[in-house]
């Protein structure tokens, strides 16, 4: 057995950081989900007379409620949609930067600073921007933003209400500011990749009479699986949770284009309804728990098997 002096101090020196994680991140989380069993009521007026009646009887039927919901379903379907357009359009652009620059083009410092550049600014001051070139006024004089554009270049045809167009896929349109935001970012992370990738195994493989695009399908791009994973899994996270880029483009209110995180707001503020929040959250973090947790025992898996 080990004597206090070998792991008392490594002990005290972290003490502080896992009471905080404690009180700040599991307490909190398991706050919420007792918030969300609860059982509310609220008073309205009956016959001139204030009665209390039950809008969440507790229990895992607010669970039930709140899904079985036509509003729930709509925002999930809008997290769903935005989620696919904006992680398949993050990796492509970011796998295709990193692609152009790996090559050691003139001026990589340059273009490696414009493409990151997008990362420095936050969702909130993008999101202002980006409501004004993602304007649904359409036609001469009316028009702003990429319609005003379309306009000016005899291009009509390619108008569009973007996020708030009547359509199961407007949210598609709200992926392109996150796309622009985060492909910077994606694309550091394969670059590094590739740049840890020996020039001999390339060269190895052209002496063997592979082609470029055989290079990169045989030999790099394998290698580059786990951060194309961790990618994956970043940007996957993100999505689900984004709620300010959202906030700043279409307000806290809108149903056109209304998710998870944004409908948590009109909840707790708007309907002054806890509970309901409370299950939201708790539906939140599930959905990201399914993406995170089998990501994290995956990473200590392996190294685990590489130790």
């Amino acid at each position: 057995m080990q004597r206090p002096k070998n792991w008392l101090p490594g002990l005290l020196m972290v003490l502080p950081s896992i009471i905080l994680v404690g009180i700040f991140v599991y307490y909190l989380i398991a706050q919420n989900i007792w918030t969300s069993l609860n059982v509310a009521t609220r008073r309205v007026v009956v016959g001139g007379k204030f009665e209390e009646r039950s809008i969440h009887e507790g229990g895992y039927r607010n669970y039930t409620e709140l899904l079985g919901s036509a509003d729930y379903q709509h925002a999930l379907w809008n997290l769903l949609v935005l989620t696919v357009v904006f992680v398949v359009g993050t990796m492509i652009m970011g796998l295709l930067w990193s692609i152009l620059l790996e090559k050691g083009v003139r001026g990589e410092g340059v273009f490696r600073s414009i493409y990151l550049f997008p990362m420095a600014v936050s969702f909130i001051a993008a999101g202002v921007v980006w409501r004004w070139l993602l304007s649904p006024a359409k036609g001469e004089g009316a028009a702003i933003g990429l319609n005003q554009l379309f306009v000016k270049l005899g291009l009509d045809g390619l108008q569009s209400s973007w996020w708030s167009a009547d359509s199961r896929w407007n949210m598609a349109a709200m992926a392109l500011p996150a796309i622009w935001q985060l492909s910077g970012y994606i694309m550091a992370l394969f670059l590094a990749g590739f740049r840890g990738i020996g020039e001999d195994q390339r060269e190895a493989a052209r002496i063997d009479g592979a082609s470029e695009w055989q290079v990169y399908r045989h030999v790099l791009f394998p290698q580059l699986s786990p951060i194309a994973l961790s990618a994956l899994i970043i940007v996957g996270h993100m999505s689900m949770k984004m709620f300010d880029l959202i906030y700043a483009i279409a307000g806290p209110n809108s149903y056109t284009a209304s998710v998870p995180a944004t409908l948590m707001w009109t909840q707790l503020f708007a309907q002054r309804d806890p509970v309901a929040a409370a299950v939201n959250a708790t539906i939140i973090l599930v959905i990201v728990a399914v993406v995170v947790v089998p990501y994290l025992w995956y990473t200590n898996r392996t190294e685990r098997e590489r130790g």
